[in-house]
Order: C-alpha cells, then structure tokens, then sequence
C-alpha cells in the first residue's frame, strides 16, 4: 500500500500541523506533500519549509468576496501536490460546498470544541458561559456544513473555576496536539475505529 500524500492548510503559525509534519515524517505512514496558506505571512510557513516540506501562499485580500476564484487559485498548488488527504489546521476560511464536495470523504479539521456543541469562533468563551464541566477538541471530516461532518476522534478536558478562555484554549492545545496525528494516522492508515480522549 503506497502511502497516503497529505496536504495541510493553515492561516498563522500552524502549531497543529507542525505536529502533523512531525508526527508523518517520524512515523513513516503518510508524507506531507504540501503546505498551503491564504496568508503569505503565516508563521506556519516558514515552518514547513524548516521541516523540508513545499509550501505556498496564495493571500486571499486581492480576491474580494470572490471566494471560487481564491479556491481556483489555491487548487492550482493543491492539484499539483496530488494529495489523498486535506488537513485544515487553523485554516480560517470558509470553504464554498463546491471546495468541500471535491474533497468529499478527504478533507478532516479539527475544531476546539466538543462537536456538535460550540461550532464557529469563541469556543472557549461560550463553553466557561454556559457552566460546562468538559471542554475539549474533535477531529471531524469536512462537509459544507460549517463545523459539521462525522467525527472522528474526540478529547476531553476539564474546566476549573479559575479558568478563562485563554487558559481553556491553552489546556485544550495541547490535547489538540495528540488527538490530530492520532486520527489522522488512524484515517490515513484506514483504520476506522476513532481514537477518543
């Protein structure tokens, strides 16, 4: 079995796809083809290219509202790496249902927060509002539903009094950072059953 070609998209300093690139390149079950941003300035670029992975930029600012021509522009690099797998990462653009169907069954996130509860932006702020106990990260596939699809792994952390949406965010990092190369591993690998937290 050949192993699976995986591109990573991201918007900043790509902590999660580091871990992803770290995670492939020491385990040898899937290569890193490509690492794409919507910001020429992403820190995570300069990163992958640390790491020897091929990385390009295509700034989303000039394409106004035009979100098809921004995609047709970013396919352009994706098409060429030929990947098996898409990683979002961080990518903080929403993707047009005609992106998310070509990639149908291809494409996972993952989102900082226990799915389907909290999809969007301010997670951690409305789970410490809403009194939760739990907090957490899911790993999901991507549909054309915003923060939706089957999801694939989930981890849990807890919510302490003291805790503000910065200190939450920071707890469920690094919970972030162990579930994503797990599932992934586990999905490139074809193995179904989801690693839970």
């Amino acid at each position: 079995m050949s192993k699976k070609r995986v591109v990573i998209l991201i918007s900043g300093g790509g902590s999660n796809m580091v871990r992803l690139v770290q995670d492939m390149q020491a385990g040898g079950w899937a290569d890193p083809v490509l690492v794409a941003s919507n910001d020429p300035d992403a820190g995570g670029l300069v990163k992958a290219a640390e790491m020897g992975v091929p990385v390009a930029a295509v700034d989303h600012k000039p394409f106004g509202k035009d979100r098809a021509a921004f995609e047709a522009a970013l396919l352009h690099h994706i098409d060429a790496a030929r990947p098996d797998i898409l990683c979002l990462a961080g990518f903080m653009r929403i993707l047009t249902p005609e992106f998310t169907r070509r990639f149908n069954g291809r494409m996972l996130n993952i989102h900082p927060s226990l799915l389907p509860k909290y999809k969007g932006l301010h997670t951690h702020a409305r789970a410490i509002e809403a009194g939760d106990a739990q907090a957490g990260c899911t790993v999901h596939l991507v549909t054309a539903e915003l923060d939706d699809g089957p999801i694939l792994g989930q981890a849990h952390v807890t919510i302490t009094p003291d805790d503000t949406p910065d200190s939450l965010a920071a707890k469920v990092l690094v919970e972030e950072h162990k579930l994503y190369p797990a599932t992934l591993k586990a999905f490139a690998l074809g193995e179904h059953h989801s690693p839970q937290g």
